[in-house]
């Protein structure tokens, strides 16, 4: 009972206290569940963010689901997923509450203003340390910059640019078998 209590409170106190989404949650998650309570390793990480992303829905919600369900299998997914959704989904009903009467207010704009540049920070972060995770180097940097210009650049789909990808390594794979 106790981890189930520690599962939802680590992604409750993420999910309240994480402005920019699952991306600038991601560090915060890794850093409880694998350096601090070490129930994922950083390759069940990486391998729960990229499944995640593959998969429909908020990347927080999927990220929650499979990690608690790594750790704790059917409710373990269930307490996680509950602790990340239920404080966003408190504090947007807040929100929703009260911001009519103060959106046009130049303080709460200039609040919000001064917000966005670290959220872009808080999504770069994961970024780097998935890189690092998914062994992206100096000679491999190149396709995951080409796959974002193929997509922010050129407004390509990413399903294309993940099939062309996946395409791409089973061919480099059988290239490399056939010539080691």
């Amino acid at each position: 009972m106790k981890q189930y209590l520690t599962l939802f409170w680590i992604f409750a106190k993420i999910g309240t206290f994480t402005l920019g989404g699952g991306y600038a949650m991601l560090p915060l998650i890794e850093r409880e569940l694998v350096d601090k309570k070490a129930w994922l390793d950083r390759t069940e990480f990486l391998d729960c963010v990229a499944v995640a992303q593959a998969a429909p829905g908020i990347l927080a919600i999927n990220v929650a689901i499979l990690a608690g369900y790594k750790i704790k299998k059917f409710w373990g997914s269930t307490v996680a997923s509950l602790g990340a959704a239920l404080p966003s989904f408190i504090i947007i009903l807040l929100i929703a509450l009260f911001f009519r009467e103060y959106e046009h207010n130049p303080v709460v704009k200039r609040v919000f203003m001064g917000i966005r540049p670290a959220v872009v920070a808080l999504i770069a972060v994961p970024v780097f340390n998935l890189s690092k995770t998914a062994g992206i180097t100096w000679r491999t940097v190149w396709i995951p910059v080409v796959c974002a210009g193929l997509v922010w650049g050129l407004k390509m789909s990413p399903v294309y640019v993940i099939l062309a990808t996946g395409a791409g390594g089973l061919l480099y794979a059988r290239a490399k078998r056939r010539n080691p």
